[in-house]
């Protein structure tokens, strides 16, 4: 279902997902209340698996809106939709914490619009990949951890988590399992725009982890803190003394992202040689599979999620190919390994 309130947008994306053999739109409507009535009078074939949901409409907006459709039974899955503005970030990640499975970013005239090939291509995988996880049966019992610490060799020095498409709930569910005071230092590279990281960022810092803030030129790497790579911009480990800093690059893009995984687990790699752990969440593309191979080389680990819970198995499922990744789990469960490996700082 398309809900947004401009009938020239609805007309666009409902050519763009259509253009998907494997997308049928079953209904456009223009706001909140038109969606919750087509939802409850749709018929069980016509029934939406995913609501693409605008959150700034007239009569009810998207916040409104998104915990009534959630309420509904068979329950779909809600993307929001959202403009690139701090407002329209600030927006997004209320709807996530509020029951949004997802986000996808409004592109900007400049950028191509509608028409921009990566908003098709990640719109594309965000509904199909979302629908085929709501058809999953839930697992009958927690995810248990992917290994005994034992096995997994030493404890790393740093920790890189890479995500991309479906990365803001996979990196929720990871760091919820962490404990707040973890006895190394972590960095986080999810592919998303500038303004959207720093709400990100404060998400994250509520779940009762480690603390998470959007990084800062010069921020030193500490145990206890995870530092999330800011938009537009790669994140650099740089050794300065007896301390590791961050820096931020504005280099051109590497795998079509900044910030990108790659540079940063090799920067990490000259900083701790063997001792960095990279963990590559779900995400389009193969970014982090370059990094993970200079991880790898240098002595240290790779895990990856598992191609079951993975919204896109792209990122994961290429370090996964390539025979890097160690272990391979739930999100859930790769908190709970680093958990275990990684321990509390005294």
């Amino acid at each position: 279902m398309l809900c947004d309130d401009s009938s020239t947008v609805r007309s666009a994306l409902g050519r763009l997902l259509e253009s998907d053999p494997g997308i049928h739109v079953v209904a456009r409507v223009g706001d909140g209340a038109q969606a919750l009535a087509a939802l409850d009078h749709a018929s069980p074939s016509e029934r939406a698996e995913v609501v693409l949901l605008d959150l700034e409409m007239p009569v009810m907006d998207g916040m409104t809106a998104l915990p009534l459709i959630l309420k509904r039974e068979p329950r779909p899955v809600v993307i929001v939709a959202s403009a690139l503005t701090q407002r329209g970030a600030g927006a997004t990640m209320a709807a996530l914490r509020a029951g949004a499975s997802d986000y996808i970013p409004k592109p900007g005239a400049a950028g191509g619009g509608l028409a921009d090939p990566h908003f098709r291509g990640e719109l594309l995988a965000k509904v199909k990949g979302w629908a085929r996880l709501r058809q999953q049966p839930a697992p009958a019992r927690p995810p248990a951890a992917v290994a005994r610490p034992a096995q997994r060799g030493a404890v790393p020095k740093a920790v890189c988590i890479g995500s991309s498409t479906g990365g803001p709930q996979a990196l929720a569910a990871l760091v919820r399992r962490l404990p707040r005071q973890i006895a190394v230092p972590m960095v986080i590279v999810q592919h998303m725009p500038a303004g959207f990281t720093a709400m990100l960022a404060q998400h994250l810092d509520t779940l009762g982890g480690p603390r998470v803030a959007e990084a800062r030129d010069g921020d030193v790497l500490e145990a206890g803190r995870i530092f999330l790579a800011p938009g537009d911009r790669h994140l650099l480990a740089k050794p300065e003394g007896d301390r590791v800093a961050l820096h931020l690059s504005d280099a051109p893009p590497e795998n079509f992202c900044r910030p990108a995984v790659d540079p940063t687990l090799r920067s990490l790699v000259g900083a701790y040689g063997r001792a960095v752990l990279a963990v590559i969440l779900t995400g389009m593309g193969h970014d982090g599979l370059a990094g993970c191979r200079a991880v790898a080389e240098a002595g240290g680990l790779a895990w990856a999620q598992d191609e079951a819970s993975s919204v896109v198995w792209g990122m994961p499922g290429a370090i996964a190919r390539a025979g890097l990744a160690s272990e391979q789990g739930t999100p859930e469960a790769l908190g709970d390994a680093l958990a275990g490996l990684c321990g509390r700082r005294p």
